[in-house]
């Protein structure tokens, strides 16, 4: 029995209920596509639901205020996915009549639509046989095939793209690409894959050799930056405190904040009222107090934030302040909406 063939029984025995799998939609099948890259499953389904509940059309999103698509978007992460998703609702209806493209090569010329994207909803929504590669599909074909090229390098993700359409079924290409994504993501998962009950278990060469923790193979390109950030969670008498907006490039790019001074290191009390006194455009305070003693360190693929919240006491009432009950309408990093969350005033 064929590779592809062992693959299609099993999804069809093993697949999960999930409703992007109930529709040839492409503004669905786009949409749980965006979410899902980076996020797990359980994460992404409740946020793709809100999302259809708030925008049932590409009209909808692409009519939206970004602060809202932002707020709705709030905890998955990855915020340029958001950010993209609310570009190319736009491009849709502007470029295309609200219509996605339905070629391989229309679908990748919308902004934040690569390869893997644009393959999922050429096949699972035109039957245009395109194989995807994503990280499941990765790692199934390096531990059944023994592929030991750096999946994360030209040459590998050549390779693999160039193997995954050898080894497809074309005929049955959405079952299939769903399929082979399925597999991966259940039963030759990351950690613990479950390979005695496995029907590719005898041809498998990982399996056979005993390989199957060392694929793929994937190299380490990320060197990691230590960043300090010290948020001013003003607070006056009338319980308003104050926000800022993030422009410019980043993760976090429209985002809201408490005011920000980043430090080269961890600050000391006295050393943040030096700062605040030095700094123009700070409200003058009464007090200020640390909130927790030790850094909350958040975790970034490329940077971990050492965080303290300093509790400010202003002198007078805030100019321009944003009353502590209306601050959960901003959309805000997770970083903020944990402290905001745990915070009680």
């Amino acid at each position: 029995m064929s590779f592809s063939r062992k693959i299609l029984d099993w999804y069809r025995e093993n697949k999960r209920d999930l409703p992007w799998r109930k529709t040839r939609n492409p503004y669905r099948i786009w949409l749980s596509e965006i979410m899902l890259q980076q996020t797990r499953v359980a994460q992404g389904l409740p946020y793709y639901q809100k999302f259809l509940e708030a925008f049932p059309t590409v009209h909808d999103l692409a009519n939206a205020p970004e602060e809202q698509v932002l707020k709705l978007w709030q905890g998955l992460g990855y915020y340029s996915r958001a950010r993209n998703l609310h570009t190319t609702a736009k491009m849709v209806v502007s470029d295309f009549d609200g219509k996605f493209p339905n070629t391989y090569e229309g679908l990748k010329s919308l902004k934040g639509v690569g390869d893997y994207t644009a393959s999922a909803i050429a096949s699972f929504c035109f039957d245009i046989p395109e194989p995807v590669v994503d990280g499941n599909v990765y790692r199934v074909l390096a531990r059944y095939f023994g592929v030991k090229l750096p999946i994360n390098e030209t040459q590998g993700a050549k390779y693999f793209k160039e193997l995954a359409r050898e080894v497809m079924d074309p005929k049955q290409i959405g079952d299939y690409n769903q399929g082979i994504m399925e597999f991966g993501a259940v039963q030759c998962a990351p950690k613990n894959p479950n390979c005695m009950f496995c029907p590719l278990s005898e041809s498998c060469v990982a399996f056979q050799k005993n390989l199957v923790s060392n694929l793929p193979v994937k190299l380490n390109k990320t060197k990691i930056k230590n960043r300090y950030f010290n948020y001013l969670v003003f607070l006056d008498d009338s319980n308003q405190t104050l926000l800022e907006q993030r422009k410019g490039k980043g993760i976090w790019q429209n985002l809201y904040q408490f005011p920000l001074i980043e430090s080269k290191g961890e600050w000391s009390e006295a050393q943040l009222e030096q700062k605040m006194g030095e700094t123009n455009g700070y409200p003058k305070m009464q007090s200020v107090t640390l909130y927790n003693m030790e850094p909350i360190v958040h975790k970034l693929s490329h940077q971990h934030l050492y965080t303290k919240f300093w509790l400010v006491n202003p002198l007078t009432e805030l100019d321009d302040g944003i009353p502590w009950q209306r601050i959960t309408d901003y959309p805000v990093p997770v970083l903020i909406a944990d402290f905001i969350r745990t915070f009680k005033i």
